[in-house]
């Protein structure tokens, strides 16, 4: 094992036993270093890799401090690396990805959706069959999924799935460009995914959200 992956384990577990906690600061370079029997590179290293992902703050002139852990900041790395693969394999994946993860999401918000989320999404509806731009159809879409994969009441999956969208816009774009009726395909089964929620069916609303992602999928493999 390389002695800065050695260092970035040692920091992972203080974190992971709780001997650092969310917004702690770490002790003084020289004192940690010798308390975990690293030298000051390996552990400046490792400081530098943990920050980059988001698991530390290094803060100019004031110290390195344990970041809040939040789901949204440590998969912010997360965006940058997909944002570095958008090959068409690539975005293949990460449509397999969602196809797998967003129809559970869809029947866990089956059996939390609020009335007011119903309405949200039923507007959203709307502005998407009005919509005067295929960026427009775009930004509904993506407005649209948020939604419910919030609704669901998972965080991490929450952000995880806003993650993962960002890369697929561009094949939504295309498709939006390229096929014609998409705007209709995508209005009817938005609607009926929303009236699969209303009525609290996790089942079919699974069905219509696993219908819904794999046609944006199949249409990608078909391109190919």
């Amino acid at each position: 094992m390389a002695v800065t992956d050695d260092a970035i384990l040692r920091v992972r577990e203080m974190i992971m036993s709780g001997e650092l906690k969310p917004g702690d600061r770490l002790p003084r370079e020289a004192d940690l270093a010798d308390r975990l029997g690293l030298s000051r590179n390996s552990l400046r290293e490792a400081v530098r890799a943990l920050s980059l992902v988001r698991v530390l703050d290094v803060r100019q002139g004031d110290g390195t401090y344990v970041s809040s852990l939040r789901a949204g900041e440590l998969l912010g790395a997360l965006s940058f690396v997909l944002d570095l693969h958008r090959s068409e394999e690539s975005v293949l994946e990460m449509l397999e990805v969602r196809r797998i993860l967003e129809p559970a999401a869809t029947a866990n918000a089956a059996l939390s959706v609020s009335e007011e989320d119903i309405e949200e999404l039923r507007k959203l509806c709307d502005a998407t069959e009005q919509a005067g731009s295929v960026e427009e159809l775009v930004e509904y879409d993506l407005q649209f999924h948020r939604r419910i994969v919030t609704a669901a009441g998972n965080n991490y999956l929450a952000q995880l799935m806003d993650t993962l969208a960002g890369p697929t816009v561009r094949v939504r774009i295309w498709r939006g460009i390229s096929q014609g009726g998409a705007v209709d395909r995508t209005v009817a089964e938005h609607r009926a995914i929303v009236d699969a929620l209303e009525a609290r069916q996790p089942d079919l609303a699974r069905s219509w959200a696993t219908v819904h992602v794999a046609g944006v999928e199949q249409w990608l493999r078909d391109l190919g």
